[in-house]
């Protein structure tokens, strides 16, 4: 008899009866005692300096520790630059400069925060801070400038084949600019810090963060400290989609703040300064240009991309990554530019490039099918690239032509009206649109440790973090099958720099990077207790090598003569050592870089617009994922659902919008930055596409938290086209645009 496998199974999150009821705690909840509130204070104007700040009267309200400026801040030399591309330029009062609206220019700290939010209130500050600089994102921008760094360590520009030689073969050809504009990560939960000083050199920190490692050596460099005295502690994440990624200005204030005062400070940003002080997706202009043969086969890809950045940073929207391997196309190119605005610096949100890149591509793709009188599916069935050409790999595995099949039948596209308001339902114009969905697969160093416990559990740590994801879910999933034991005699601990290191949870990589640490971790630890086996004349296991050994029902066995076998504890007991715990670290395998690893999908929407008010209503949605092995078929679903909400609200809702007379964001709260409801949202149909790769990780796992929200928003786009007549290029589809009724 075998223990049944954990992997594949829809297992009940292990943490989810702790969320429902309120048990879990997040950063700012955690109870440390004579804690103080911290409020930040920010500038009113985009750009410009800071004189004198007046904080008599703030100094005054009863309950007022301290307040920081620029005047009386600590100097903390060069340590609030950035060191890599992950990390952001910090504002830690080093200095009088403005650089865009919500700059940080005071906090104030008080016994409670009703005292500080009363004090901010009244900081007067002189200066001279003025309105900041806003420019539509124009193809043709002066100061339009090649950025210092390539997109996610690639190059900013690509090119393979003669762009002039596929423009000359094309029978058709279509170029449109494509838009989307600035959006704001919205997680329930805030960004929040408690910062606690131990003495002089150790700093204890609860912070809301997508990487606690990253924290940790960001905190340590600033403070001028070993990174082994910086402990980053975060249970739960409720949500971060990326801007939880990276240390940011709040974190390191915080700490400065409880050094200055010799006592733990809480910050927790207010929902108006999530948009400024924490990044966003940034707005970008997209010119597509493609060509086609009369039979359909693509002759030329050129995508060209402008994003906006700070003029104190870079961040670069990596738009085109996609198209460079996307279709078989025999001439392609791409490019990255940047313009600097007053404004904070972007930063990553959910599928980075990927989410903003698929919209602009496969609205083109739908456009060049319809100038070719060809099915939009059809154009991407012929066009499909079975290597990579721009990396000239195969790829590790890749079942996209599934995908297109199975989402296709299951929606009954063959059924699609083939000319534009040809659908009418009552007051209602139906249309069906398509795209195809592509993120990469990545795998990055990560380590695990396994212990046995004396009542014959299971105690595996990793210093991930789990972002709403069901990381301890699938963690304790994997650790139990590579350890041949049940489910529930594993525990898993994260969120910790106690334990093992591992990276930030972002870019759809922590199941492919902590999960193959914890599974080789396990396989580890079993390897370990079959050598004492191996080597102990009372085991069964006397002289069974280890490479003929299996795990099995929380013991080990012979692979040739399964009778000969011998449980854990057994052999750890009679071992006579006082702990048994095995650390193990995983990285890219030098095999994998002879490949392109991906996943893919197809997305299938079908819209209602109103005829007379143009209000559109996605109606239906069908999508099927290839994306390696599915851990857990319950929380993969939920992730899937949550991309392609996502990017219903990329499509139809969600925008950003800036004051250009002032720089200032005037959607601040939820009420004006709109995201969708559950009255938006139809029954979304997912479908999971097995599929078997060796070569990606140890686990055969993809990712997919962010491959849901690629392609949706085009999808969405190219349905709309199909039932007004109406193409819109500009995100988000709102009733103004297609009451314009632009030329298609």
């Amino acid at each position: 008899m075998t223990t049944t496998p954990s992997i594949g199974k829809a297992l009940d999150r292990v943490d989810g009866k702790l969320k429902v009821t309120g048990a879990a705690t997040y950063a700012a909840e955690v109870d440390v005692a004579h804690v103080a509130h911290a409020v930040i204070v920010g500038s009113t104007g985009a750009t410009g300096s800071v004189g004198a700040v007046d904080i008599a009267a703030a100094r005054a309200v009863s309950g007022v520790l301290a307040v920081l400026t620029h005047e009386n801040a600590p100097k903390l030399g060069g340590a609030a630059k950035k060191h890599t591309e992950q990390e952001r330029i910090l504002q830690l009062f080093q200095d009088a400069d403005i650089h865009y609206a919500d700059h940080p220019i005071a906090l104030v700290v008080a016994e409670t925060l009703e005292a500080a939010q009363e004090a901010a209130q009244l900081i007067v500050a002189a200066g001279t801070p003025t309105a900041g600089t806003l420019a539509e994102l124009e193809p043709t921008l002066a100061g339009a400038y090649k950025p210092a760094e390539g997109p996610n360590g690639q190059e900013s520009d690509s090119l393979r084949g003669d762009l002039a030689a596929g423009l000359a073969a094309a029978t058709v050809k279509h170029e449109a600019v494509y838009t989307t504009p600035v959006e704001t990560h919205n997680p329930m939960e805030m960004h929040a810090t408690i910062a606690v000083w131990q003495g002089e050199d150790h700093l204890q920190l609860y912070d809301a963060t997508q990487g606690i490692f990253g924290v940790r050596k960001r905190l340590a460099s600033i403070f001028g400290l070993p990174p082994e005295n910086v402990r980053v502690t975060n249970l739960y994440v409720g949500g971060g989609f990326g801007s939880k990624g990276s240390p940011w200005s709040h974190i390191a204030l915080a700490a400065m703040a409880a050094k200055q005062l010799a006592r733990p400070v809480k910050l927790v940003l207010t929902r108006p300064q999530m948009f400024s002080l924490v990044g966003h997706r940034p707005a970008t202009n997209q010119k597509l240009t493609l060509g086609a043969d009369a039979k359909g086969a693509l002759t030329l890809i050129e995508h060209e991309v402008i994003s906006e950045t700070s003029r104190i940073d870079e961040f670069t929207e990596p738009s085109a990554l996609q198209t460079r391997h996307l279709y078989s196309c025999p001439n392609v190119a791409t490019s990255h530019r940047l313009v600097k605005l007053d404004i904070p610096t972007p930063t990553f949100q959910r599928a980075p490039g990927e989410a903003t890149g698929t919209y602009a591509l496969e609205s083109a793709m739908d456009e060049l099918a319809w100038a070719l009188k060809m099915d939009p599916l059809a154009l991407r069935v012929q066009n499909e690239a079975h290597t990579d050409e721009q990396e000239k790999k195969p790829f590790s595995s890749k079942k996209l032509l599934e995908c297109y099949r199975a989402a296709s039948e299951k929606f009954g596209w063959s059924q699609r009206a083939k000319t534009v308001r040809a659908t009418r339902d009552g007051n209602e114009l139906v249309g069906w649109g398509m795209a195809t969905c592509t993120y990469p697969a990545r795998q990055l160093p990560a380590s695990a440790n396994v212990r046995l416990k004396a009542d014959g559990t299971f105690l595996v740590q990793a210093g991930t973090q789990d972002i709403g994801t069901g990381t301890y879910t699938i963690m304790t999933q994997i650790a139990a099958d590579a350890l041949g034991v049940s489910f529930e005699r594993v525990r898993f601990e994260l969120g910790d720099t106690v334990y093992p290191e591992t990276p930030v949870s972002g870019g759809s990589f922590t199941a492919s990077s902590t999960g193959s640490a914890v599974k080789l971790a396990c396989i580890a630890f079993q390897r370990t207790l079959g050598a004492m086996a191996m080597a102990d004349q009372a085991s069964p296991l006397f002289g069974v090598p280890v490479e003929e050994q299996v795990a099995s029902e929380g013991a080990i066995a012979s692979t040739k003569t399964p009778k000969l076998r011998e449980g854990y504890l057994d052999i750890w007991k009679r071992s006579g050592k006082p702990e048994l715990v095995v650390e193990h670290q995983t990285k890219p395998e030098d095999e994998q870089k002879g490949y392109s690893m991906h996943s893919h999908g197809a997305v299938f929407v079908e819209v209602g617009v109103d005829a007379d008010l143009g209000f559109v209503r996605v109606r239906r949605v069908v999508a099927a994922y290839a994306a390696g092995k599915i851990l857990n078929p319950k929380t993969a679903r939920s992730q899937f659902y949550g991309g392609i909400v996502w990017g219903i609200g990329m499509a139809l809702h969600e925008h950003t919008a800036r004051d250009p007379r002032t720089a200032r964001v005037v959607t601040r709260d939820l009420a004006d930055y709109h995201v969708p409801v559950n009255a938006d949202i139809p029954d979304l149909d997912i479908i999971m596409i097995d599929e078997e790769d060796r070569i990606v990780n140890a686990i055969g796992a993809k990712g997919i938290g962010e491959i849901g929200i690629t392609g949706v928003a085009a999808a969405v786009a190219n349905a709309v086209y199909h039932a007004t007549g109406t193409r819109v290029r500009d995100l988000p589809i709102t009733l103004d645009k297609l009451l314009e009724r632009p030329t298609a």
